[in-house]
């Protein structure tokens, strides 16, 4: 009599259940409330045979609805569980008793409420287990639980039993042949064990593997992934990926109406505005996300969006110097709530924020009696977490007048640091990783520039300790992930099918959308494929006097505004105040300007005296700021300067004291005795020409000339096969092709030659890089400097791969220009004149329209 209906309401729940794996909860909703209707409204609703689907139609309706609030959700089960005891057949019973409590469980982990469902879980694991090894239930149902039970460890903070059970998950999805999202789901979470454990880059190429999947499959778990993947960019310090990874999530989350994942997501969206100091959209989102998780009845995810609100109303106080007194109390009253919710890492990072405010307010005391609150670390607390407390300690000793237990807190947390940074692998995550200890760095250099009488010594000792720290690892002999090569080729294919369009004046908006989509996946599986090699230890004063000779080092720093040298000769270090340092990066902004408008070969010779004259001026102020208060420590000497910040962008040879004199830029003194000390065999000579450029810029036949046995590479000859195989084991490469900075992945940063793009992530994997590389159309010096002074670009991915000696422009050039001196350049170079030596000579020639540097040994 009921089985019309019985057999309506059994579609309807299987519709509903594929709207909810595809996260569609209010279509979900819909079916299941259409399910339960029909059921009331069958001829006999009291039948024996409609209760078990009313069950488990109200188990997925306890899911759905639980994305509304977890009450709502509770209330179906607790209607299922009603229904269980007038089920007649016992293994039908059974079975849908560990349906219901796995669901409980699950919802209660969802909640934060993870203890009271792991035991939930557990009891749902012996009804299943027992059922299933007796035949009875259905497969999907258990590994679910192991799926549920291994996040459960995961947000407990215990990697190897979230490993064992999820491993659990995968065997029996396999064995049982289930549906295909439950594995997936379970390889994702293996990824966020891995991110757990420290493993970033593993995390981020499981993420990026299951983004691809779901790409490909139109899996609904997209925006899931995408999540993870940005909380993991956020760990490495790549807040600008994870902005963008999460702005395509969100309007997914919201299209499927998931209220849970959609909060954390605006969670996370606002940890990466913090990360780029935007602490107003920071506390907008974190606000956004409070009040959704408030609505849901989730207090734990409601706490940790209020902290992460209170972390970017602490930065702002902190910045501004504003403190209010209510702040500080809603810190700590934040953390006694996160304590009773059983949240150790939130608990210390609400009182860290406290303590910091305190000092900001000038109350040691309190900062201190707080601090003794802060719960120890554990093996899983996020680095970030970890370098904070250190700040607090290090900030508290200032505030004591111990400034020596200050440096030992700032020392030991670098040290700490550092061993995170040699797990990260690839060349952006260890430069990522340089933001988390960004502030204890610069507490470090300010004490040392504080004392009475700083010494030269000390100060040199910090600031290699927290500048350019990638550039301290061995490359390996090569790097070699098929994927990524694949990966690379069929990007180069694609880039190659969009010019062949535009030229033909086809539309190419849909291959361009190709290309942009694969960029991004191949820069985000550089990651992880771009293993960096073993660290070098820091190069000390004493080893760098030794290997100096006849040079002087100045490396430069700034600290409160103010921009100082260290110059370190022979036979004395020094430390020089050269006032302020927005004044510095003002005219080097200026003449980098400048020199881009003096670059075109045509332009008429008034805007060429205007524009020169401009860049005179800007030149000469360096010059007496930088260079002239030096003269008499300098001496005649050859010269090796480490930049910081915006004088990166500094052509040296354009300064009036510098014009003809010999300098190389290093990113580090660090980098520099690593690449001058390196050995070196005797090789070829590599000539290249990419496309698109005019017959100057190759100067192809007095280069020629000049190097008669080199191998030459032109026209359709100048493929990335041919080029990288000429490469490999050469002594000079001259490379003129026009090129681009990737700021995302500096080792995908590329040369345009015949069939594509060349990526310095091609170079790295040489059996030898090149003694020395030339970039003779473009300006790829190190021209994007992230926190840290981790200063990158095509040059700084050559220099890091192992290649001695770069010589590459920081502004444009034009081709005439480029040309000739490109041909005075090599000329000296082969009649045995030194690189550096030979390139300011070189310059000198006509400073303002050549501006070239050497960069690494020189």
């Amino acid at each position: 009599m009921n089985s019309r209906a019985l057999r309506r309401a059994v579609g309807l729940h299987s519709r509903a259940r594929e709207a909810v794996y595809g996260y569609d909860f209010a279509r979900a909703r819909a079916r299941l409330e259409q399910a339960l209707a029909v059921l009331d409204a069958a001829p006999d609703p009291s039948d024996a045979e409609l209760v078990p689907t009313r069950v488990r139609v109200l188990v997925t309706a306890a899911y759905a609805d639980s994305e509304i609030g977890l009450d709502l959700g509770l209330s179906r089960l607790n209607a299922a569980d009603d229904l269980v005891p007038h089920i007649v057949d016992t293994a039908l019973r059974t079975e849908l008793t560990g349906l219901l409590l796995e669901q409980r469980g699950f919802m209660l982990i969802r909640a934060g409420r993870s203890d009271e469902g792991l035991q939930v879980l557990e009891e749902s694991a012996r009804v299943l287990e027992t059922a299933l090894a007796d035949g009875i239930g259905e497969p999907s149902v258990l590994a679910i639980l192991y799926l549920n039970r291994g996040f459960a460890y995961i947000m407990g903070g215990h990697p190897d039993a979230a490993t064992k059970e999820l491993n659990r998950c995968i065997e029996l999805t396999e064995r049982y042949e289930l549906d295909e999202t439950i594995g997936y789901k379970a390889r994702h979470n293996l990824g966020y064990v891995a991110y757990m454990s420290g493993d970033m880059p593993t995390a981020l190429r499981r993420y990026e593997d299951n983004a691809r999947l779901c790409r490909q499959r139109a899996i609904s778990l997209l925006p899931v992934v995408l999540l993870d993947q940005a909380r993991a960019m956020l760990a490495a310090g790549l807040a600008e990926e994870a902005a963008r990874t999460l702005d395509e999530a969100l309007p997914l989350f919201r299209k499927q109406r998931g209220g849970q994942d959609l909060a954390e997501a605006e969670i996370a969206r606002a940890a990466a505005a913090l990360l780029d100091d935007d602490t107003g959209l920071a506390l907008r989102r974190a606000r956004v996300a409070e009040r959704s998780f408030a609505k849901r009845g989730n207090n734990r995810w409601a706490a940790i969006a209020a902290l992460t609100g209170v972390r970017a109303q602490t930065k702002t106080a902190l910045r501004t110097g504003r403190v209010r007194q209510a702040l500080v109390d809603q810190a700590v009253k934040l953390a006694e709530t996160l304590r009773s919710l059983a949240l150790e890492d939130e608990t210390a990072l609400a009182l860290l924020l406290a303590i910091r405010l305190e000092l900001r307010r000038g109350d040691p005391a309190a900062a201190e009696v707080l601090l003794d609150m802060v719960p120890r670390p554990r093996s899983t607390t996020p680095i970030d977490h970890k370098m904070l407390l250190r700040l607090c300690r290090a900030e508290l000793a200032v505030a004591r007048g111990r400034s020596r237990s200050a440096l030992a807190e700032a020392r030991a947390g670098l040290d700490e640091l550092g061993r995170v940074r040699d797990r990260m692998g690839g060349m952006e995550l260890v430069c990522g990783t340089a933001l988390h200890g960004q502030e204890l760095g610069d507490l470090a250099v300010r004490l040392v520039l504080h004392k009475p009488r700083p010494e030269g010594r000390q100060l040199f000792g910090w600031l290699e300790r927290t500048r350019a720290q990638v550039y301290r690892y061995e490359p390996l002999p090569a790097i070699d992930d098929p994927i990524v090569a694949e990966k690379a080729a069929e990007l180069r294919a694609l880039r190659r099918a969009v010019q062949t369009y535009r030229i033909a004046g086809r539309p190419a908006q849909k291959l361009e959308k190709q290309t942009t989509a694969l960029e991004r996946e191949v820069l985000r599986l550089g990651w992880s494929a771009s293993t960096w090699g073993s660290p070098r230890p820091v190069a000390g004063v004493d080893e760098i006097t030794g290997a100096l000779g006849d040079r002087a080092l100045v490396s430069l720093a700034t600290s409160g505004g103010a921009l100082v040298a260290v110059v370190v000769t022979r036979s004395r270090v020094r430390m020089v105040r050269l006032g302020s340092s927005a004044v510095a990066d003002e005219n080097a902004a200026r003449l980098h300007a400048d020199l881009d408008a003096l670059a075109p070969d045509t332009l008429p010779q008034p805007i060429i005296d205007v524009v020169r004259g401009s860049a005179s001026r800007s030149a000469g102020g360096l010059d007496a700021q930088i260079i002239q208060p030096l003269l008499d420590l300098l001496g005649d000497r050859e010269l090796i300067i480490v930049p910081t910040g915006g004088l990166y962008a500094v052509p040296w040879g354009s300064l009036p004291s510098l014009r003809a004199r010999p300098v190389v830029v290093a990113p580090s003194a660090t980098a520099w005795f690593g690449a001058f000390t390196s050995s070196t065999t005797a090789g070829r000579a590599v000539l290249a020409r990419g496309p698109h450029l005019t017959g100057q810029v190759a100067e192809e036949e007095m280069l020629r000339a000049v190097y008669p046995d080199a191998v030459t590479l032109d026209g359709d000859r100048a493929t990335v096969a041919e080029v990288l195989a000429a490469l490999d084991g050469a002594e000079l490469a001259h490379l003129a092709a026009h090129g681009e900075h990737e700021p995302t992945n500096a080792l995908f940063s590329r040369l345009e030659l015949a069939d594509g793009p060349l990526f310095a992530y091609e170079v790295a994997r040489l059996r030898q890089p090149p003694r020395q590389v030339v970039l003779a159309a473009c300006e790829l010096a190190l021209n994007y400097v992230r926190p840290g002074d981790e200063a990158l670009g095509y040059a700084g991915a050559l220099l890091a791969s192992g290649v001695r000696t770069v010589v590459a422009a920081t502004s444009r050039v034009g081709d005439e220009s480029a040309a000739t001196a490109m041909v005075d350049y090599h000329q000296r170079l082969a009649a045995g004149v030194e690189p550096a030596r030979a390139l300011a000579e070189a310059v000198a020639e006509d400073p303002y329209r050549r501006p070239f540097i050497c960069l690494g040994a020189g």
